[in-house]
């Protein structure tokens, strides 16, 4: 079974960074493929090989499988462990990973990932302290109820993929999850989240667009990324 994985940006690309860092955890093998952000918009690059003219997208021999959702429920069918195995933690996953997959906007419009950086943030409106609020709420039932360390027990799933770029967002703009904080630091020390750190860093070029929306977000007060 030969994968080819189409992904963007490591330091902006949060769709990207599911599908990539569920199939390393799981030790799915896949060939990286890197499609950057050139401009503000990549649709008509991005279409040569996705039918959404976005990224990620997954290959398998003439399949071609789009969206973030999509690509985990078409390897949930070929592999074992994108779920829990406990009845209880599979439907909390389920819930979670979908309200994930289609809310939270205010959190992705306000707080753009962009992994290299630390932000203090302009005054929150209420639908981000909302959103936040609700991520706190699902990290501490998820540990609760399950036992911890990963969202849904004691092993790495989809659900630790899916929120993994809010991690992201959660250390840039110091963002308060409560007990949850002890999962986003479990998450960022797995070693795959720290090559996806370190490519990010290593990235040299800047898309405008992201740059202008993260100081839409706040001032940057750290830097970590190559100059």
């Amino acid at each position: 079974m030969a994968y080819t994985l189409i992904t963007a940006n490591r330091n902006y690309s949060s769709w990207s960074l599911r599908p990539w860092l569920l199939m390393k955890a799981l030790g799915i093998p896949f060939e990286d493929r890197l499609e950057p952000f050139t401009k503000p918009s990549n649709y008509d690059e991005f279409r040569a090989f996705s039918p959404t003219g976005q990224v990620p997208v997954l290959l398998d021999g003439e399949t071609t499988v789009w969206d973030s959702l999509g690509i985990v429920l078409y390897l949930t069918d070929r592999h074992e462990g994108v779920w829990p195995t406990d009845p209880a933690a599979r439907g909390f996953a389920q819930c979670a990973t979908s309200e994930m997959h289609g809310g939270f906007s205010a959190l992705r419009n306000d707080c753009t990932m962009n992994v290299g950086v630390r932000v203090k943030p302009r005054p929150m409106r209420e639908a981000l302290l909302r959103d936040v609020a609700r991520v706190r709420e699902i990290f501490e039932e998820g540990l609760t109820r399950f036992g911890g360390p990963w969202l849904a027990g004691d092993a790495f799933t989809v659900l630790d993929a899916f929120y993994a770029p809010v991690a992201w967002r959660i250390r840039t703009y110091g963002l308060d999850v409560g007990k949850g904080q002890a999962w986003v630091d479990h998450v960022i020390a797995h070693p795959a989240m720290q090559e996806w750190e370190t490519a990010a860093l290593a990235e040299a070029w800047r898309e405008v667009g992201h740059e202008e929306d993260l100081l839409s977000c706040g001032a940057i007060i750290a830097d970590y990324r190559k100059a």
